[in-house]
């Protein structure tokens, strides 16, 4: 999964094949996101996660 352009913050992203979440920070290489949609068996402390910018596609 690989986006055309890094997200900002306030975008939501989709990721991990059937997560989506808010970017709340972005880092150099990576956001932290809420997580807002989860349909997978992963769990999330606090519904926040790090995802690296070749992992998610803004949606």
């Amino acid at each position: 999964m690989s986006s055309e352009k890094n997200a900002e913050i306030g975008d939501q992203i989709y990721f991990k094949s059937g997560i989506i979440g808010i970017v709340e920070k972005i880092y150099e290489n990576s956001v932290m996101v809420m997580v807002t949609e989860n349909q997978t068996d992963l769990e999330f402390k606090g519904n926040k996660t790090i995802v690296g910018h070749r992992n998610y596609e803004v949606i």
